[in-house]
């Protein structure tokens, strides 16, 4: 049976987040304690009137940072690199994700066995970027996946050899380590089997993807003193490796497996899985494909598929009680590594190249161009495993995590250039990002009083701009939103209310035109307006 274990009751924290037992509580004795708006820490004033000024959407703390690139190109797509991004003498050339937060580019790098650093660099020249600071971060391994939230401050969540580590980046020049928790069942050294796979911070909880081990559930409230509350072990076998929370919905899916499952967090300590929410994932002839990681974003997954021809599979999830294919599309020498969608395009890393896929049409994607990474002096060949393709506007940020992949490139082919940037578009990006999900599901109804908001957006977005003006959730008739914690990673971003919700309540979820903004800076051009209402 699937078989969920509460570890350790609810912890007291300095900052007033919400605990399990807190919420449960409250919603026991049928307390309405969830006002519109909070006080100076951040928690709603029970009994507040509703009333009171919304921030305007633009009105967040200005970036630190110079933000994303903005130049404009010749010619593009490129074929060759204008730029490398490297970390310093200790880098050892094994690179995979990396995104901006407050302005500014920052880098984990990492292999699977650590000796990892992070880096920081000003990317608003993309083929100019200068590099800010490197830090090392000794037992940080692959890094899959960033989690980042404002609650408590500004911290980042990264992959450790035996767990999870914690970074304040509340200067995200100077990352400072916080703190490390170690997860029963996870060893050093494994590949595959018996690791921190992926993570994904809906703060104040952490939600790992610990292969084999199944996942585990991290309450993250105070960074500093992290505690396992849960683990969750899969019913039919799944070695988690990609892992995405939006709102009440969960997505895992297998790592270098055919399986995915989704499940309801409704009660974000207790994930429950959704009736018909656990597939195959398969190609256009109904044959399991398996796949290396995943991506979760409007109301579809997207896969990086292993082998078997490689590319893209797309899988429709609007009713995650019957998820669908919807389309893909399988190159000659493809083996897929991770991929990351943008506006009406995926990016898929395919081991010895990257793709771009025009996917405006899910049900006809069709690939539109192919990226190499270059070793120095040489423009033929596919050094390095080039497993990540991240898009910044109009560049794309290439990235190998091996440098010595064949006996052809003894000396490390991708030395120094391990994370290369092309040009993808030639005029400087300039579409704000828009909504393209939202959970709870626009009208639902019934829906728990412990649940959170979450959207994801048509690219990455700057976590710096997301707050209460710009991402408001209000109660009917009230014009001051709920007060809150906002975290997010790879265009998704969750709000997680302070109190726990009224019964018998409607919502509206609101985000306003100009306010979140991409790395570049451009704002969401459009309002987007959804409502719920929760159970009596």
């Amino acid at each position: 049976m699937n078989r969920f274990d509460v570890i350790a009751k609810a912890h007291p924290r300095h900052s007033g987040a919400p605990s399990i037992a807190r919420l449960a509580l409250a919603t026991a004795l049928g307390l309405s304690v969830l006002a519109c708006g909070g006080n100076e820490d951040g928690n709603a004033d029970r009994g507040q009137s509703c009333g009171g000024v919304t921030p305007a959407p633009d009105q967040f703390e200005p970036l630190s940072g110079p933000g994303g690139p903005r130049s404009s190109f010749e010619a593009a797509p490129s074929d060759s690199p204008c730029a490398f991004l490297d970390g310093g003498a200790k880098d050892p050339d094994h690179h995979n994700g990396l995104f901006m937060i407050d302005g500014y580019l920052v880098m984990p790098w990492a292999p699977e066995w650590a000796d990892g650093g992070i880096s920081v660099f000003d990317f608003s020249d993309a083929c100019a970027p200068k590099p800010i600071n490197s830090v090392e971060a000794v037992a940080m391994r692959e890094t899959h996946a960033t989690g980042l939230s404002q609650q408590a401050g500004r911290w980042m969540a990264v992959t450790h050899l035996k767990g999870v580590s914690f970074w304040d980046i509340s200067d995200v020049t100077q990352p400072v380590f916080g703190s490390t928790i170690e997860l029963p069942g996870v060893f050093y050294p494994d590949a595959y089997a018996r690791v921190v796979m992926s993570l994904f911070w809906q703060a104040p909880y952490v939600y790992v993807a610990g292969a084999d081990n199944g996942l585990y559930i991290v309450d993250a409230t105070d960074p500093l003193n992290p505690q396992l509350i849960g683990t969750y072990s899969f019913e039919v076998p799944l070695r988690a490796g990609a892992i995405f929370a939006v709102g009440n919905l969960l997505a895992v899916s297998a790592a270098e497996g055919t399986r995915t499952m989704l499940l309801d967090i409704s009660d974000p300590a207790s994930p429950q899985p959704i009736p018909g929410g656990t597939f195959e994932v398969s190609d256009e002839t109904g044959t399991p494909r398996e796949v290396y990681h995943s991506h979760l974003n409007g109301d579809k997954l997207w896969y990086a598929r292993k082998g078997g021809g490689g590319g893209l599979i797309i899988y429709d999830i609007q009713d995650p009680s019957a998820p669908s294919y919807l389309g893909g599309n399988s190159p000659p020498d493809s083996n897929g590594g991770y991929v990351f969608v943008k506006d009406q395009r995926a990016f898929v890393g395919e081991s010895n190249f990257g793709d771009v896929f025009d996917v405006s049409d899910p049900a006809n994607v069709r690939l539109e161009h192919t990226f190499h990474l270059r070793a120095e002096g040489d423009l033929t060949s596919d050094p390095g495993d080039f497993d990540t393709l991240i898009p910044f506007g109009n560049v794309v940020v290439a990235a190998s995590d091996e440098n010595d992949k064949t006996d052809a490139y003894p000396d490390g082919e991708v030395q120094g250039r391990a994370s290369q940037v092309f040009a993808m578009d030639k005029e400087a990006d300039t579409q704000g990002p828009s909504v393209s999900m939202v959970n709870p599901r626009a009208g639902a109804t019934g829906v728990a009083l412990t649940s959170r908001v979450g959207i994801t957006l048509s690219e990455f977005v700057e976590l710096g701009t997301v707050f209460s003006g710009s991402f408001q959730v209000l109660r009917e008739g009230c014009s001051k939103p709920l007060a809150g914690y906002y975290s997010g990673q790879e265009g998704i971003v969750n709000f997680w209310p302070s109190e726990p919700l009224e019964a018998g309540t409607t919502y509206e979820v609101v985000i306003p035109a100009g306010g979140i903004t991409d790395y570049m800076g451009n704002p969401t051009e459009q309002e987007f307006r959804s409502s719920f209402t929760t159970a009596e």
